[in-house]
């Protein structure tokens, strides 16, 4: 399914200063139902429908006017089509959907790295392209490799499409003048970026990240650039993946001897403690205690009877 096979059929009343929507899903999995708020300022007619689809179109470079950045971002997402979220007998997706796209697109257009929003990125989250993988939304709080790589580096999205009601493709683009003199020579590094999401359909959040590169549109000089770059650039971070495994793990094994008991030195000082694991003794001390009711109940029946 692609996102060219969604329509929209939503209606919108108001009561006592408020409003409420009304729905009309079709059973088709190819119709939308989506409520759009008045106090948001936006109505979907075909008249102000942003083009999703680019085909040798001029690319729009990113302002340096992070308002104009924004509206650019909204742009894009108010005129998506984000599936069926709900049918006759039940509700498959939720809004939040469309509010992590919005997020996903504004932190491509602004490059953003330490304050990209992570709540958009499930906790697991894998991500994986051609020279890296990992598996956590921390270390998206690292540094990106095109900033460190590209001089004035410039993004540019051209295509942003729901695949189905839980798959987000975003195609962009990176341009930029590579830090190396002999690589500048080939001129200015372009990447085209096919960035697929796939969204967890009730809370939004990024389950999985993966990401694809088109260099036919740069020169040999800039690709080889490009893959010797990225490829020490993903031998840093999965050094750095390495190191916080060995601290994680030193934490929790050191958490786990804190929390065994501690005893005093029968033998010895008795302000000496040491720690030990006593469930074994503790086992035989109930089962013992058991037998010795047991033998007196019996005792006592015998009296008795």
């Amino acid at each position: 399914m692609n996102a060219s096979a969604f329509t929209t059929s939503s209606s919108l009343t108001a009561k006592h200063g408020g409003c409420r929507c009304r729905s009309q899903c079709a059973p088709s999995a190819s119709r939308l139902s989506i409520c759009q708020l008045p106090q948001q300022g936006r109505r979907l007619r075909d008249r102000d429908r942003f083009s999703l689809r680019v085909a040798n179109e001029p690319r729009t470079e990113v302002s340096t006017d992070p308002s104009n950045e924004r509206s650019e971002a909204d742009k894009i997402v108010d005129g998506m089509d984000f599936g069926e979220l709900c049918n006759e007998f039940e509700c498959i997706s939720s809004p939040l959907v469309e509010s992590t796209a919005r997020q996903l697109v504004r932190d491509i257009l602004e490059l953003r790295e330490g304050n990209r929003a992570l709540g958009t990125y499930a906790v697991s989250v894998k991500y994986k392209d051609p020279v890296r993988s990992f598996m956590g939304r921390d270390k998206y709080k690292r540094p990106l490799w095109v900033t460190g790589a590209l001089e004035n580096p410039s993004v540019s999205v051209q295509e942003m499409v729901m695949l189905s009601t839980s798959v987000l493709r975003i195609m962009w683009t990176i341009r930029g003048k590579p830090r190396s003199v002999f690589a500048a020579i080939g001129g200015d590094l372009i990447v085209q970026v096919n960035s697929q999401f796939t969204l967890n359909q009730i809370s939004g959040q990024v389950i999985e990240h993966e990401e694809s590169w088109d260099l036919s549109a740069s020169s040999p000089a800039a690709q080889a650039f490009f893959w010797t770059s990225r490829r020490l650039f993903a031998t840093t971070e999965a050094g750095k993946d390495l190191a916080e495994s060995v601290k994680n793990l030193s934490r929790r094994l050191s958490t786990e001897r804190e929390n065994i008991e501690i005893y005093p030195d029968p033998s010895g000082d008795p302000t000496k403690f040491f720690q030990r694991d006593n469930g074994f003794q503790r086992d035989l001390y109930q089962i013992a205690l058991f037998l010795a009711v047991l033998y007196f109940v019996v005792q006592f029946l015998r009296a008795t009877l």
